[in-house]
């Protein structure tokens, strides 16, 4: 994702990104042999089993990510643009009591609270990738339930085209809204047949467990055939809407960052290579797969798009 830098520092004080990398492993390696690097303020402990979750057929039988990695390693700027961040500032956020507000082109707009959002749903554990635009990747125990089953509870009407989603503006809790690295609140939006796939799931755990704050506490979005910043977090309101809505790294680079930011190997990020990448825990890249290895399941949405020019 897009980090700021000031314009004074040489070419020649950047740290070379394979080197960059190569140290994060080690750092990230150390800290799970050591049982986790904790220190005041983070916020990497397990919450509360969740019940009745059952394995889904959609899963990957990749070798799972370690808990310790996936809740370290985070982009979520509410927290900071560091990747140690949201582990280390997010103690302080609530992600309880919770309530989600639907409105828009829908039959039945409304506010609905957490519990009422998840109690009509079998909870799913979906092993999925997520691949970020930084050339890294993990797999993830996500656990949750279809999108879909959640949006068509509203009845989105006919003008519905679009879903677009918004996270939770909370400045005191959350202390990179603080800062002008992004224009806040965060926003996302899919297309409504991307948001109707069964792929696409709303997480509220993983590992069996509640979502960390650092992982998007209590409700986030997960759609894996997209680059990750498309699963946006701790999400409070949903609107269905006739046309594309903005989005919030594409309002803030729409050079580097499209609407649709699907995997795609073959359009590279201005600033790197997006065809290999690195599984967090891996020293070694491997190919980056067509719509993050999802493409039998996914590639029909976007038959005759020019997949270079809809990025």
């Amino acid at each position: 994702m897009l980090i700021r830098r000031p314009p004074d520092i040489k070419p020649s004080e950047i740290t070379d990104r394979d080197m960059y990398y190569s140290r994060r492993q080690f750092i990230a390696g150390a800290a799970v042999a050591g049982g986790a690097l904790l220190w005041p303020g983070r916020n990497a402990t397990a919450g509360a089993k969740l019940p009745n979750v059952t394995p889904h057929k959609l899963s990957t039988n990749e070798e799972q990510t370690p808990w310790e990695y996936i809740t370290t390693y985070n982009n979520f700027y509410e927290f900071g643009s560091e990747k140690s961040d949201p582990a280390d500032y997010s103690g302080k956020f609530k992600p309880r009591p919770w309530s989600v507000a639907v409105k828009g082109e829908c039959a039945k707009p409304g506010v609905v609270n957490l519990e009422d959002l998840v109690s009509p749903h079998t909870l799913e554990e979906r092993v999925y990738r997520l691949r970020c635009v930084e050339a890294w990747s993990m797999v993830i125990p996500w656990v949750g339930f279809p999108l879909a089953d959640l949006l068509q509870r509203f009845e989105p009407t006919s003008n519905a085209k679009y879903v677009a989603f918004t996270t939770v503006m909370r400045p005191e809790e959350m202390p990179g809204q603080k800062r002008r690295v992004l224009e806040w609140p965060y926003c996302e939006g899919l297309r409504i047949d991307e948001a109707m796939h069964p792929l696409a799931i709303m997480a509220v755990g993983l590992y069996g467990e509640e979502l960390p704050n650092q992982n998007g506490a209590p409700l986030r979005l997960v759609v894996p055939w997209k680059y990750g910043f498309k699963s946006i977090k701790s999400i409070v309101k949903i609107e269905f809407t006739r046309h594309q809505p903005p989005t919030t790294w594409n309002i803030s680079a729409p050079d580097e960052y499209g609407f649709y930011s699907n995997v795609n190997p073959e359009v590279d990020h201005p600033r790197w290579t997006q065809a290999k990448e690195r599984r967090i825990g891996d020293f070694l890249k491997r190919e980056t797969l067509m719509f993050n290895g999802y493409a039998d399941q996914v590639a029909s949405l976007y038959s005759g798009m020019d997949l270079r020019k809809y990025y």
